[in-house]
């Protein structure tokens, strides 16, 4: 996490995964233990980092990264474990490793194809969706108009999901497959 965080800080790389939703990737990952953990737009590696702590030693996560020199960083952040995959391209790049046991969609996933980013699931698994704008209402709304996105897994028909205050300006939803 520490060569994540100062690559992130070296480079100007602003949209790194939070503290405060490491710890909670973190902690949801350590609900699935030895469990297959994936994470789409690897950034700087700092949710990678975060999720492989969270799975343990035995676990074989894998990350995926469009930007091809923040791929190729991320492959040196986890270079000394042979259990991490670290992959250059598209998020859907992760479709033959699932499913996952835990899903950090941090990419252009939870956008392009939420149908999908579903299907990658496993039956229990745990989906995480950060960057979301807090919204107190019902539905919750973004620059003024209904936030379908967020309404999207919030509602979906093979989820639980529920949507939680990470700092004062920034949501996370968290959602369990149930099929």
């Amino acid at each position: 996490m520490a060569a994540a965080e100062r690559f992130a800080a070296v480079s100007g790389f602003a949209k790194s995964c939070t503290r405060e939703v490491g710890r909670l990737l973190a902690a949801a990952a350590a609900a699935k233990p030895q469990g297959g953990g994936a994470g789409g737009g690897t950034g700087a590696g700092g949710g990678g980092a975060r999720l492989h702590r969270g799975l343990g030693a035995g676990a074989r996560p894998v990350t995926v990264e469009q930007e091809m020199a923040l791929a190729v960083h991320a492959h040196d952040v986890f270079a000394d474990d042979p259990n991490v995959t670290v992959l250059a391209g598209d998020w859907r790049l992760l479709g033959p490793h699932a499913p996952f046991d835990v899903f950090f969609c941090d990419g252009g996933g939870k956008r392009d194809d939420p149908g999908l980013v579903v299907d990658l699931l496993a039956p229990g698994g745990i989906l995480i969706l950060d960057d979301f704008t807090p919204s107190t209402d019902w539905p919750p709304r973004f620059e003024g108009e209904a936030d379908e996105l967020r309404l999207c897994y919030l509602t979906h028909p093979a989820l639980t999901a529920t949507e939680v205050l990470t700092t004062p300006y920034a949501s996370t939803v968290i959602a369990v497959r149930r099929d």
